[in-house]
């Protein structure tokens, strides 16, 4: 068994009484042989080496300075415990010694390592004192010879005083400074206690003698304070903690940011260490900056202790430098279902303690999976097809990311997704998938997605796909979402596959049919022939129904007369193919008039009817065919409308037809509407431009055909067919929607202006006569040009022609007053305004688009008594408006000799469908020398009506009808309060009340008729326009209680007549006042519901500018006149025999006084009103006859004014019995009243 030996180091302490042999014990050690062996308790022990490592030397009572031997310094752990020896001496080859006293643990010098004592990295101490000595400026500079002597003598005893510091390294003067004379030097060690400092500054203080202040060392230790910062990443909104640290005790901390001092800061001071923590909440970037705290520490008078710590702060801002662009999410996509949709956010540097959280906003509740990935957040969505309905497609869910450093800052970003459902798209088919030419269709397209951008249809025809855009044939709604496409009229370019898709963002769904387009003519591409013709008896008549020749085999035609279907025959030419039908009328008797017409019928059992033929039978055995030849066969007199062709129409046909009547056995031309060969193919244009599916595309090509065709083909305009077809064309593409380029605007005001410019007063004559008038139907057309115009870069151009003028604005936010000016070539001038705020209450990108015409007002509709006096000026809002809107114009008058200016505009809906001026909305602001104001609060066609100077005679006759009528009316009203107040004192007897009965029902319906008559005249009077319905109304009352007056007359008179005449025959009073009743209101009452009945098919029940019965066209006036006269007539015959059986009584009159003189009193009446009614009607009538006298007006004024009146006196007051009654009434009422005296008394 054997132990391996063990080395062990021994201190080993030797005393010496006397110190001179501490050299000697020294050497002896240094020489001493070794290894030495010996044995010490029989343990064999070998001494390998013995080294002197610290010597001690006595220093005064019981104390000894001890220093290490080279090779040896004194162990870290007694570093602050070495305190240097007073004594010492300040050679600078002397070791340095220090007090033993120190040593109390029993330390020893040891092998010096680098934690010994000093051997550490060193410090330094910048450190002051005061000398009690003057300043002197030289000391401010470093190169004067005052300033290195002192440097040097001070350095000196800077080095002897510091050298044994614990790794002591230099002593140099920085610095002097007044005040005396401030040293500033720097002292570079190791780490030193303060006992250590002080002790140094106490042996400076020594050498310095009297030339220094006590309390003046001061000490700033560097780099011995722990300063740390928490968190070291700082950001907006964190809570920072800076905390300083030294190894020593000290007296108080002191916080400087930007060597501004901090208050408030937590201290943590204990015996040995020094703690202070400066906590910043909710950090900023103004908080960036130099931070420092100082610990001050007074150990003695020789040492005042400063340890100071800087750290430079930087604040940044947490950004979040990249996130996920807003998404688009198809919920019921599979591709998408399976695929991870992955939302992120980042910012630019890892945190570990970063913290990150997502949350979700929205309809569409779409959650997902969060994670964290360095500096980075991640969310995967999970697409649930369920939470996503087709009614919330392109609804936006925003996911928010916030990102958290730990420490209180915080940032966020907002990822929108906008969550789409694929739509489900259909056409349900409601028709079969084959339409005809000429009839129309529709297909609605349905998606269950009503959050749709846009929806388009095409049509795809062989190679060619045609997007449509036909304006108002396709009508999309939101709710449900469905796209309704209408085609009127079908024709070949219909035919195809059609595609409607419904656009959402990026995605689009569609869905697809095929529709057929079956060969049908248009009906009127069928020529009739002849139109209308005479039907003699038994002979026989040519009828014949053509169509283009192409295509003609394909249909089955049949040939109707009478709704009978009969045979035909064929024939066929170089472009036409035509059924004829040889017809003999075999019935002599009949006197209507047949009608035949030819219906064709395609492969899909599709059929259209061709105009009618009219046939006029020809009855009697004297009336034989005088005119027979290839034009046709008719009596003498008869009338042939035949069609527009030449050469029995070999080379086609034209629109319109020709008119003959047979004269002296020949057939000869009355009037020619046939439109030319080069109106007509322009006409057969627009009728193919209308029904195309590229119409807004083909439309501006078009109206330059038009324009040049018309001008270089020289349209005959004196012709009022040609005039009435391009109206017709004009009509028809004004619908139609146009981009407002200069050029397709020109185009189409030159058109207008050329057949206006250009055509005769007769043409315009001709026109106007028709249901509607040419002149109303072009200025519509220009109104819908206008309404249809798409402004072009939000402009709409100013276009000028000869006549015309149209200037306007597409409306913006940025849009300011509508105020526009036109002139015409002949100076004359009017001026439109809106304000902005009418304007801005108009949709954005609508427009507002005014047209000036200068000759289009004279050839409108008008009286003769007022005249178009100014410009017409039309103004147009495409924007539907729900409110209405204000419009000022300014008109310059044209002839100024004009007076009573109007505002009117054209009203294209009254006396519809001719329309008329009309003053509604309108009024005049103001009349100045040669202009007139006008203000309206609707828009359309306006311009200003003025009349020649007013006769007097004429306002005479306004005064005296309105005075009149009111004096009348008030005599009816007395009349029926008097007969009202002696009812019971008069009608004592059958005759008497009968009479009296008459008398107030006559007062009661002339009562009624004056209040109607009134009011429609004063209506009338100022020019003020009412509805039909109320004209119709009115007129219908007027005319039954004026005839009530008249049967009431009459009902007066056959009482009487019966009473004179039938003396044997006694009826009840019953029985005579319901037949008075059944005649003074039933007998009118038939007469005006037959008159409507009769007049109202033909709408000529009333006049079209008065309220009354109509003359001109279907003479309803003879329903009022006839009934009158025959009344007038009785009477008057009654009156006569009355007055004679009066006069010469017969045997057997048993009618006893009373009776007599009630009979008496009817006979005057009968005998004065009925002539006066008559006058006065007889002259009333002559009021609503056209070119009637002015004296006629006034006579009728003044009778209508006595008429009332005589009623009163004539009827009422000149009967003695009711003057009687009113005496008895009016004493038996004074003798009441003096009764009640007495008995007050």
């Amino acid at each position: 068994f054997y132990l391996s030996p063990v080395d062990y180091t021994v201190d080993i302490e030797v005393s010496l009484m006397d110190s001179s042999l501490l050299e000697q014990v020294k050497k002896y050690f240094q020489n001493l042989k070794l290894p030495v062996s010996t044995n010490i308790s029989n343990v064999e022990v070998k001494v390998s080496n013995i080294s002197v490592t610290t010597v001690c030397q006595s220093s005064g009572e019981n104390d000894s300075c001890c220093s290490c031997e080279d090779g040896y310094a004194w162990p870290g752990e007694v570093w602050s415990d070495l305190i240097t020896c007073p004594s010492a001496s300040l050679a600078s080859n002397q070791t340095c010694s220090y007090m033993k006293g120190m040593l109390s643990q029993r330390h020893y010098c040891k092998p010096q390592t680098k934690d010994s004592c000093g051997m550490g990295e060193p410090i330094e101490m910048q450190m002051s004192v005061r000398l009690d000595i003057d300043f002197h400026d030289d000391l401010r500079n470093s190169s004067s010879e005052l300033y290195n002597k002192y440097k040097a003598g001070l350095e000196t005893v800077l080095y002897a005083s510091y050298r044994c510091l614990p790794g002591f390294v230099s002593a140099t003067v920085s610095s002097f400074s007044p005040g005396s004379v401030f040293v500033d030097y720097v002292v570079k060690a190791g780490t030193a206690s303060s006992k250590q400092i002080s002790g140094a500054n106490k042996i400076l203080s020594q050498s310095l003698g009297g030339f220094y202040q006590s309390s003046t060392f001061t000490t700033k230790v560097i780099n011995q304070t722990r300063f740390t910062v928490s968190p070291e990443d700082i950001f907006e909104g964190d809570t920072v903690r800076l905390i300083c640290e030294i190894n020593s005790t000290s007296e108080n901390v002191t916080w400087t940011y930007n060597n501004a001092i901090i208050s408030e800061h937590l201290d943590l001071i204990d015996g040995k260490t020094s703690r202070s923590i400066l906590e910043i909440v909710n950090v900023t970037t103004k908080n960036s900056g130099n931070y420092s705290c100082s610990f001050k520490y007074s150990y003695n008078e020789f040492c005042t202790l400063i340890y100071r710590g800087t750290k430079e702060i930087t604040v940044s801002q947490l950004t979040i430098t990249s996130y996920t662009s807003n998404d688009n999410v198809i919920c019921n996509s599979p591709e998408m279902q399976s695929n991870v949709s992955l939302l992120s956010c980042c910012i630019d540097k890892h945190l570990p303690s970063l913290i990150a959280d997502w949350k979700v906003n929205g309809e569409v509740n779409m959650t997902g999976v969060s994670s964290l990935r360095r500096n980075c957040t991640e969310y995967k969505l999970n697409i649930n097809e369920s939470l996503c309905s087709p009614e919330k497609s392109g609804t936006v869910t925003t996911y928010t990311c916030e990102l958290q450093t730990g420490h209180g800052a915080r940032r966020s970003a907002s990822i929108q997704v906008t969550y789409f459902w694929a739509a489900h798209v259909t056409i349900p088919l409601k028709i079969n998938s084959t339409v005809s030419e000429g009839y129309e269709f529709s297909l609605t397209c349905e998606s269950d997605v009503s959050n749709y951008d846009k929806i388009s249809w095409k049509i795809q025809s062989g190679n060619n796909t045609t997007e449509l855009d036909c304006g108002t044939c396709i009508q999309n709604t939101k709710n449900p979402a469905r796209s309704a496409l209408t085609v009127k009229t079908a024709t070949e370019k219909w035919n195809g596959t059609y595609t409607c898709t419904f656009f959402q963002k990026f995605l689009n769904s569609s869905a697809k049919v095929k529709i057929n387009v079956v060969p049908l003519p248009l009906q009127q591409n069928i020529l009739i022939d002849p139109i209308v013709t005479s039907m003699p008896c038994k002979v026989q008549l040519t009828l014949q129904c053509c169509i283009n020749a192409t295509g003609g085999a394909d249909y089955n035609v049949t040939f109707m007369v009478q709704e009978k279907e009969l045979q035909y025959a064929q024939k066929k030419s170089e472009t036409l193919f035509c059924y004829v039908y040889h017809y003999t009328e075999t019935e002599c008797g009949k006197e209507k008039n047949l009608t035949a017409y030819c219906k064709f019928t395609n492969s899909i059992q599709q059929a259209v009817m061709s105009k009618s033929i009219t046939l006029i039978p020809v009855s009697g055995k004297t009336k034989k065919v005088s005119c027979s030849d290839s034009l046709g066969i008719g009596i003498e007199g008869s009338i042939l409308v035949k069609p527009c062709c030449e050469s029995n129409c070999i080379k086609g046909f034209t629109q319109g037809s020709k008119t003959y009547k047979c004269s002296n056995k020949l057939w000869k031309l009355q009037r020619d509407d046939c439109v030319s060969r080069a109106t007509n193919a322009l006409l057969s244009g627009a009728e193919s431009l209308v029904n195309d599916p590229e119409r807004n595309k083909i439309l501006p090509n078009y109206l330059e055909v038009l324009n040049k065709n018309m001008r270089e083909d020289q349209i005959q305009t004196n012709r009022s067919a040609n005039v009435g077809a391009i109206i017709d064309i004009l009509g028809m593409i004004s619908t139609i929607p146009a981009e407002a380029q200069n050029s397709t605007i020109e185009n189409f005001l030159s058109i207008v202006d050329y057949i206006v410019e250009n055509s005769t007063d007769n043409v315009w004559k001709h026109l106007n006569e028709g249901e509607r008038p040419g002149s109303s139907s072009l200025m519509k057309s220009v109104e819908n040009f206008t309404l249809h115009l798409q402004p072009v870069n939000n402009t709409i151009p100013t276009v000028s022609v000869n006549t015309l003028q149209i200037k306007g604005i597409a409306v913006t936010e940025n849009s300011i007053d509508y105020n526009k000016t036109f002139c015409s070539t002949n100076n004359l001038t009017v001026d439109v305004f809106i304000s902005n705020k009418d304007i801005q209450t108009l949709a954005q990108n609508s427009t507002v688009v005014s047209v000036m015409y200068s000759k289009l007002g004279a050839i409108l509709p008008q009286n003769k008594t007022q005249y178009v006096n100014g410009l017409l000026i039309t103004t147009t809002v495409s924007s539907n408006r729900s409110r209405k809107i204000d419009i000022n114009m300014i008109f310059k008058k044209e002839n100024s000799s004009l007076t009573s200016p109007k505002c009117v505009f054209w009203n294209f809906m009254l006396n519809e469908p001719r329309g008329s001026w009309d003053t509604q909305g309108c009024t005049v602001t103001s009349k100045e020398n040669d202009y007139v104001n006008c203000s309206c609060n609707h828009l359309t066609s306006f311009s200003i009506l003025m009349s020649p100077d007013t006769n007097s005679q004429t306002e005479t006759e306004y005064y005296i009808t309105y005075i009149g009528l009111a004096i009348s009316i008030l005599s009816l009203v007395t009349c029926i309060i008097i007969e009202s107040l002696v009812w019971k004192y008069v009608t004592n007897n059958t005759t008497s009340y009968m009479r009296h009965v008459c008398i107030l029902n006559i007062a009661t319906s002339l009562l009624i008729a004056d209040i109607w008559f009134i009011v429609t005249f004063s209506i009338n009077d100022q020019n003020q326009q009412m509805s039909k319905g109320i004209c119709f109304v009115a007129t219908f009352f007027i005319h039954l209680f004026y005839l009530c007056v008249f049967f009431w007359m009459l009902s007066l008179g056959l009482i009487l007549f019966y009473r004179l005449v039938f003396i044997l025959h006694n009826t009840s009073k019953t029985t005579q006042k319901a037949v008075a009743f059944c005649l003074g209101y039933g007998c009118p009452f038939v007469i005006a519901v037959i008159t409507i009945a009769v007049t109202l098919p033909r709408k000529s029940y009333i006049r079209k500018d008065f309220c009354w019965l109509n003359w001109d066209d279907s003479k309803a006036l003879l329903a009022f006149i006839i009934p009158a006269l025959i009344i007038v007539v009785i009477n008057l015959f009654i009156t006569a025999v009355v007055i004679i059986k009066i006069l010469r009584p017969t045997i057997g009159d048993r009618s006893n006084r009373q009776e007599r003189k009630s009979l008496l009193q009817i006979g005057k009446s009968v005998a004065i009103l009925t002539p006066l009614l008559g006058l006065t009607w007889g002259f009333g009538l002559a009021i609503v006859t056209r070119k009637s006298p002015e004296a006629f007006k006034i006579l009728f004024s003044l009778f209508n004014t006595l008429q009332g009146f005589f009623i009163l006196v004539f009827g009422t007051l000149w009967d003695k019995k009711i003057q009687e009654a009113l005496l008895k009434r009016n004493s038996m009422s004074k003798w009441s009243s003096q009764q009640t005296k007495v008995r007050t008394l």
